[in-house]
């Protein structure tokens, strides 16, 4: 596991944003901590076109708070 703090994307309404009800989404949320190899879509508006795939701690000045 690795440490996922604010402004990185694991804490990013955007990060799996296609699939909220995820439960392991909501614990990375909650505990600020993800698995090193997972990965997921970016899906900020800005980003669209370019179906970015990033980990928890990646980041961009795109940040967002997801709610927990």
């Amino acid at each position: 596991m690795q440490p996922v703090h604010e402004g990185q994307c694991g804490l990013c309404a955007h990060f799996g944003e296609h699939h909220q009800q995820d439960g392991q989404l909501t614990q990375i949320r909650r505990q600020k901590q993800a698995p090193e190899t997972m990965t997921d879509e970016c899906g900020h508006p800005r980003h669209a076109s370019l179906h970015l795939v990033v980990t928890p701690i990646s980041g961009c000045d795109g940040f967002e708070p997801a709610r927990h």
